[in-house]
């Protein structure tokens, strides 16, 4: 099994996942019945609703 020769500092595997959520604004999506812009798999408030996937799960009326 390989072993490191030398100790990896913490600023090194800091400056290596640095960009690890980089990419995290593409996971963006419209909804079809709101067309409000929200977090892909995340519920999401549009005028005191809760949404998700498109679909009521609460109410506040």
């Amino acid at each position: 099994m390989a072993v490191p020769k030398r100790k990896i500092s913490k600023t090194r595997g800091r400056k290596r996942r640095t960009h690890w959520k980089a990419k995290e604004n593409l996971a963006l999506d419209t909804c079809k019945q709101t067309g409000t812009v929200h977090q892909r798999h995340k519920a999401y408030y549009v005028d005191g609703v809760l949404y998700y996937k498109g679909k009521i799960l609460q109410s506040n009326q």
